[in-house]
């Protein structure tokens, strides 16, 4: 097992009706609020009326910054810094997934960034950052940015979608019964990122961290099992539950504690695919996953061992040859993907091969793909893009 260090400041405040908490959550830091939101679904659902209920009784100020995009951009950043500027915010609410949550964090630390241009900031300017603070009301289990440091940023003019690490969140409002009204299509995405966030640290060289292995195989096998319920039942209070907190634990490094960093391979292949295509973050996680554990398989045998521990411990399957007990557990997380009613090829979401050539040129130049369970190259990249379609 290796070294490491647990630094995790957030307050989590969770189950129903912890929205009761968000006065207190936000007075500690100030009354001038920025609150931030996407596209108007939390007015569909009445969440706006709700939080500016609290916000109006309490006194606060607010200024709105809303429209952020699912693959957030840098030009919604730069608003969000400029507003904060112009009405001496004090504290940002971020109101929302994931992608509300981690332009709000570039917002919180683009306030303090001193650069002309807060893209250098996003691509140059590694580790946490002075930040303004924040708080977060999380609507979809997905991303885990409610309990990490991280966010990811586009920016259209570049075809660039890059991860940093900006701030925690001070304090997330997590309340199961928000995520009632997402979609199904949404749900089953938002799962597979969570699926996702664990299999980019699972599959790692270090054996001996048991802990982390058992929290990362039971985080699987709890979205293996409440996310069919989920997409059956929407409004299944301890399905939806177990997946918020699933979301929560998966991204927040908990998993990977004592294990080597991998860089997060398929993470990287597919910001690329995001940033050319803005397609749904976790169906395109969904696609590649598959297809980069055959390819791995295929190109480095010795590494099946972890796969072995996927199928059996994950999965509950059996069989005396190990190679083809692993493309079993590949096979059983496909046909998961497939059966919750997410598109399982490049073709389905409108990705051709035309630009595979400048992706996987990106990808490697990122310096993270030499770093995984089996380091890849341009080439390989381009193989997997191609075993997509």
């Amino acid at each position: 097992m290796n070294d490491f260090m647990i630094d995790i400041p957030t307050r989590v405040l969770f189950g129903k009706g912890s929205i009761a908490h968000l006065d207190w959550a936000l007075r500690q830091f100030g009354m001038n609020v920025l609150f931030v939101y996407g596209g108007g679904s939390i007015k569909r659902t009445g969440l706006y009326d709700e939080v500016m209920g609290i916000l109006n009784e309490g006194g606060f100020i607010v200024t709105e910054l809303s429209g952020v995009e699912p693959n957030p951009r840098i030009g919604t950043v730069k608003r969000g810094v400029e507003l904060c500027k112009e009405h001496d915010i004090q504290v940002v609410l971020a109101v929302g997934g994931g992608s509300t949550i981690d332009c709000a964090k570039a917002v919180c630390s683009g306030f303090y960034y001193e650069g002309d241009d807060l893209w250098d900031m996003v691509k140059n300017v590694k580790g946490p950052k002075k930040s303004l603070p924040l708080v977060d009301i999380l609507t979809i289990s997905a991303t885990g940015s409610d309990f990490d440091g991280g966010g990811v940023i586009s920016n259209p003019d570049t075809k660039e979608k890059l991860g940093n690490k900006y701030t925690y969140p001070s304090v997330s409002i997590l309340d199961p019964t928000y995520t009632y009204t997402v979609s199904k299509y949404q749900t089953a995405a938002g799962s597979a990122d969570i699926m996702s966030h664990i299999m980019e640290g699972y599959f790692n060289k270090v054996a001996d961290s048991e802990l982390s292995d058992a929290i990362a195989e039971g985080v699987l096998k709890s979205v293996i099992h409440n996310l069919p319920i989920a997409l059956e039942e929407p409004d299944n209070y301890s399905a939806r539950a177990n997946l918020m907190r699933a979301e929560s634990i998966a991204c927040s490094g908990i998993p990977e504690f004592g294990k080597d960093y991998t860089g997060w391979p398929c993470h990287v292949m597919e910001h690329e695919l995001s940033a050319y295509y803005d397609i749904t973050h976790g169906v395109g996680l969904a696609i590649l996953t598959p297809r980069w554990m055959r390819f791995i398989l295929s190109k480095d045998p010795s590494c099946v061992w972890r796969f072995v521990w996927f199928a059996k411990r994950v999965w509950g399957l059996e069989g005396e040859d190990d190679m083809e007990l692993a493309l079993k557990g590949v096979d059983a997380l496909e046909e998961f993907f497939r059966s919750s009613g997410i598109p399982m090829s490049f073709r389905e979401v409108g990705i051709g091969e035309e630009h595979f050539e400048d992706m996987a040129a990106h990808a490697e130049s990122l310096g993270r793909l030499g770093l995984g369970f089996v380091p890849l190259t341009k080439d390989d990249v381009i193989e997997i893009f191609k075993d997509c379609l």
